[in-house]
């Protein structure tokens, strides 16, 4: 059985929006909607849990209620690092596929592809090749080596994991700081599979980036239709 948990607890701040961003417009649905509608739709996904904001709780109760698979809503923690944490405690699968819940645009076919690699490895991220020449700098912002951009990737969401491994990688790095559940996974040594993703799959954190996701939206109505 397989659970996504989408990470909704944020405030958005850099979106400049009064509210969540996640309830935002975007197109006819909420950035949320449109994220959870990728899952929904998604075979290999059994049930979703959306973790979101102790004020918010209401607001995603109301727009799921008559949602075809199973919703577990649940309050997010101070950080994003304890959210997701909260939401693999609530889930009920053996495999959780964690994804943020502002990456609105989101394809099924990728969602079901890290299941199928994380069947095989136990841990598996999506992520792009790296465009642009990516430099390591040291803490007085002066260049200390160039990465070599063939092995660098972009990370994205969804990760998806062996609940298992998951949930004792966030028991024992609970003193850690991290970006992403995948950093939790390098700190154990646990090998994590990247999986091609697409450049398609932004996360919305600027207004830029809902004007860029709406263009997105449209493109794909034409190839659709």
């Amino acid at each position: 059985m397989v659970s996504g948990i989408i990470v909704a607890a944020g405030r958005g701040t850099r979106m400049g929006a009064t509210l969540n961003k996640v309830f935002l417009k975007l197109d006819r649905m909420t950035v949320l909607e449109h994220t959870v509608a990728a899952f929904l739709h998604c075979d290999d996904i059994n049930e979703i849990v959306v973790v979101t904001g102790h004020d918010d709780m209401d607001r995603c109760r109301a727009l799921f209620a008559d949602a075809p698979k199973k919703i577990i809503i649940v309050e997010g923690g101070q950080t994003r690092q304890e959210s997701v944490y909260h939401g693999i405690l609530a889930s009920n699968g053996d495999m959780v596929a964690i994804h943020d819940g502002a990456r609105a645009l989101i394809l099924p076919s990728l969602i079901s592809q890290t299941i199928a690699e994380c069947k095989m490895h136990g841990a598996a991220v999506l992520g792009v090749p790296a465009k642009d020449t990516i430099k390591l700098i040291d803490e007085d912002g002066f260049i200390q080596k160039t990465l070599d951009r063939d092995r660098t990737y972009q990370i994205q969401t969804p990760q998806t994991f062996s609940k298992e491994l998951i949930l004792s990688a966030h028991q024992k790095g609970n003193n850690l700081t991290v970006t992403d559940d995948a950093a939790l996974m390098e700190e154990l040594n646990i090998p994590v599979k990247m999986v091609f993703g697409s450049y398609e799959n932004i996360k919305l954190t600027t207004p830029e980036d809902m004007s860029v996701a709406k263009a997105i939206l449209k493109a794909r109505e034409v190839i659709d239709g």
